[in-house]
């Protein structure tokens, strides 16, 4: 596929995104990340992102640190028309290291981290009673 088939929309921040990683990756790598975005990216195009099932960290192929990172900057890149997107960790004790994309803002507010973090928490311990409601009542518990 060629970054002119990649569909974007008005795409210029994306299209500036994808450009610039053509340079800094090595060839193999950024044509996985193309593989990698190129569904997300058609999506959002298309408005239907709701009907796509999509992870970076799915089971299946596992992708290298770098070019997962750089899909989930290349797809905040096409939903949110900014370039100033960063992927941070946070810790977070029910479910360890998370990585989340936020903007460069948040990213370097330690009080928003937080705030972001107990969110995740919450989130985690309602999953948890929901999956053990599921159990109980010998529904798949699988989400």
């Amino acid at each position: 596929m060629s970054d002119s088939e990649i569909p974007q929309g008005d795409g210029q921040p994306v299209k500036v995104y994808l450009d610039l990683l053509r340079i800094r990756m090595d060839t193999e790598d950024y044509r996985l990340l193309l593989r990698v975005v190129e569904p997300v990216l058609k999506a959002l195009d298309e408005e239907r992102l709701s009907s796509l099932d999509f992870a970076l960290d799915s089971s299946g192929d596992e992708l290298p640190p770098q070019v997962r990172d750089e899909a989930a900057l290349v797809i905040a890149t096409a939903v949110t028309g900014r370039l100033d997107n960063e992927v941070v960790e946070i810790d977070v004790d029910e479910t360890g290291p998370v990585r989340i994309v936020t903007d460069a803002t948040t990213a370097s507010d330690p009080v928003r981290l937080g705030e972001i973090a107990d969110y995740i928490r919450e989130r985690h311990q309602q999953t948890e009673e929901l999956r053990g409601i599921a159990e109980v009542s010998g529904l798949p518990t699988d989400f």
